[in-house]
């Protein structure tokens, strides 16, 4: 869980951990990755502890972390440097600094495989339904309709959506419901 400016007492006691003399007198443990893609070049070093485990307040807290992010975009050269501070329920021995900065890329692959496709294809901000239970059942139709068309090979959802769209028995057969004849 990346801890934002909502738990500013969480956030403070992370940073003193990380940014204070403090990190050289607990155990740290580091990674690091480089990536070029997308029109940039992005950099990345995690480091987590074990010290925080059992304190800070948060039941079953196994580390904290501090992950630094650097991206250049190619053509401008323009740079963005970002800070974020973490927890997890996961020790050191199922998730080390390694697999937490992977874990902490697969959320953007979540972020951009899922929710962007429920806000932008879907339009799911602009939806109407607000009361009651209709805006989950919504979105799990929407997930079910995006998890569908991924199982069908669609890799653009939009094109997909607007080709069954116009073909709703093989939609359907998506659902294992077969077309019938009379």
């Amino acid at each position: 869980m990346i801890v934002k400016e909502n738990q500013p007492g969480l956030l403070a006691l992370l940073q003193v951990y990380f940014d204070t003399s403090l990190a050289h007198y607990i155990p740290l443990q580091h990674a690091r990755s480089r990536e070029i893609g997308h029109g940039r070049i992005e950099r990345r070093a995690l480091t987590s502890t074990t010290a925080v485990a059992g304190k800070l307040g948060w039941p079953g807290l196994a580390q904290g972390f501090r992950l630094e992010r650097w991206a250049k975009a190619k053509k401008s050269g323009k740079e963005r440097h970002e800070v974020v501070y973490g927890i997890t329920s996961l020790s050191q021995a199922q998730a080390g600094a390694a697999a937490l900065l992977a874990g902490a890329r697969g959320h953007w692959r979540i972020e951009n495989r899922t929710h962007w496709v429920r806000d932008v294809t879907f339009d799911e901000d602009r939806s109407q339904a607000h009361s009651g239970s209709i805006p989950q059942v919504l979105a799990a139709v929407r997930n079910l309709a995006i998890g569908l068309l991924r199982l069908a090979g669609e890799a653009n959802i939009a094109a997909g959506t607007r080709y069954y769209a116009a073909r709703p028995w093989q939609a359907l057969a998506l659902l294992g419901i077969p077309a019938t004849t009379k």
